[in-house]
């Protein structure tokens, strides 16, 4: 068999098989979250977020909204060394990251229901 005719064979059957991942995998929320700062961000994002009073009161003193530990939440990277992953119920997470020109650095308790931002801090 010459090589035009084995090349034309593996494309056609690399399209017809890319062609049935993207048909099979297109109604799934297929994700890559392999790094455990992506798990981590995850795990906190599916549960029921609750933000304390003390956290409400620093976003409105910089004129942020909750949106912006949203953003954190996708967007932001967990600091393990700062953060407490030893405990048996609920761990605390530190999360830093940028939202609108300014850093914030959030302190999570992640349980198994309910994830709690304990303490916000921004700066410029």
């Amino acid at each position: 068999m010459k090589f035009i005719h084995r090349l034309g064979y593996y494309s056609g059957g690399l399209i017809i098989g890319l062609m049935m991942m993207f048909f099979i995998l297109s109604g799934k929320n297929a994700s890559c979250d392999y790094s455990a700062n992506a798990r981590t961000l995850k795990n906190i994002r599916s549960k029921d977020l609750v933000i304390s009073d003390i956290s409400l009161i620093v976003l409105s003193e910089y004129q942020l909204d909750t949106s912006a530990i949203s953003t954190l939440l996708l967007k932001g990277e967990v600091i393990f060394s700062e953060s407490n992953t030893k405990l048996d119920s609920c761990k605390v997470y530190v999360i830093k990251g940028s939202v609108s020109e300014m850093n914030l650095i959030i302190k999570v308790e992640n349980c198994n229901k309910k994830a709690t931002v304990l303490e916000t801090r921004v700066f410029y």
